[in-house]
């Protein structure tokens, strides 16, 4: 089953931006398809493997960081070539 998976990482701390440029750069290796925006990270990929690479790289990211909140949305369905028409 494929998903799209949005993810916003938000450190909790005044110099938020290495720990994010880490998380990203870790997703990029991953294999899946990511895709980023100002606001969030997309990944796109098997159910199976995108949760799996999520579990580690999430794990990591907050082990790295005093506080933070990650937001994460799932949608079932591979929309990494989505065009709004409008």
């Amino acid at each position: 089953m494929k998903i799209s998976v949005e993810l916003t990482l938000t450190p909790l701390h005044d110099d938020y931006e290495p720990s994010i440029i880490h998380f990203i750069k870790k997703l990029r290796l991953s294999g899946l398809k990511v895709m980023e925006n100002p606001l969030s990270t997309q990944v796109y990929g098997d159910y199976d493997d995108v949760m799996r690479i999520l579990t580690v790289e999430i794990k990591e990211a907050f082990e790295l960081i005093e506080r933070g909140l990650l937001y994460m949305k799932i949608v079932k369905s591979d929309r990494h070539d989505y065009e709004p028409h409008f």
